[in-house]
């Protein structure tokens, strides 16, 4: 089997395959370097968004991810991106990640159904039976938000990547399985629908 890139569509939220066009629509949305403090990458212009976008790309190519621009279905606006990658489909598992939200949609409805969209297509569609998620261990409102879907919490990770300023950060890794995606699911839905 191979990972086809598809388009998920969702009610507030439509995740396009991500491409180097996409460059121009997010860089209004990518232009805050604090959110990028916690992430592997340092973007600062356009040329490191576009980096970033062609490593994402590079793993697309090698049959190990599934790339996507977040689209806000309501303004069109490109508001952020969000990946499924470290995909093994023999051991029908991944990771989601590489995940990032510009601050007209920080904290609203249209992350989570994102990562439901992610989800049911990982679980629904590709048969998975785990899916992982990671954050910085100092980033406390990405830990919150994992848990909030309820993402079982599986260790600490130490002294796990480098960053760019240097720091060597542990990660906290969380996972959901097969048995608890209905759970999931639901309580993930209900997130989704508040703010109608």
């Amino acid at each position: 089997g191979m990972l086809q890139p598809v388009i998920l569509q969702g009610r507030r939220v439509r995740l396009e395959p991500l491409a180097l066009e996409h460059v121009e629509r997010l860089w209004a949305a990518a232009d805050e370097p604090a959110m990028w403090s916690y992430m592997i990458h340092d973007v600062h212009e356009k040329a490191d968004l576009e980096a970033w976008i062609r490593l994402r790309l590079r793993d697309v190519a090698a049959g190990t991810a599934l790339a996507y621009a977040q689209v806000d279905t309501t303004t069109g606006a490109t508001f952020g991106c969000t990946n499924l990658f470290d995909v093994d489909l023999r051991h029908r598992r991944g990771e989601i990640g590489h995940t990032w939200v510009g601050k007209s949609h920080r904290r609203t409805a249209a992350n989570t159904e994102a990562k439901l969209l992610l989800l049911s297509h990982a679980f629904d569609a590709l048969g998975f039976n785990r899916v992982q998620l990671k954050c910085d261990a100092r980033n406390e409102p990405s830990a919150a938000a994992i848990r909030r879907i309820g993402a079982q919490f599986e260790g600490r990770l130490r002294m796990q990547a480098v960053m760019p300023d240097g720091h060597v950060r542990d990660a906290l890794v969380f996972s959901i399985i097969r048995t608890e995606w209905p759970a999931v699911r639901l309580t993930a839905a209900a997130f989704a629908v508040v703010g109608d």
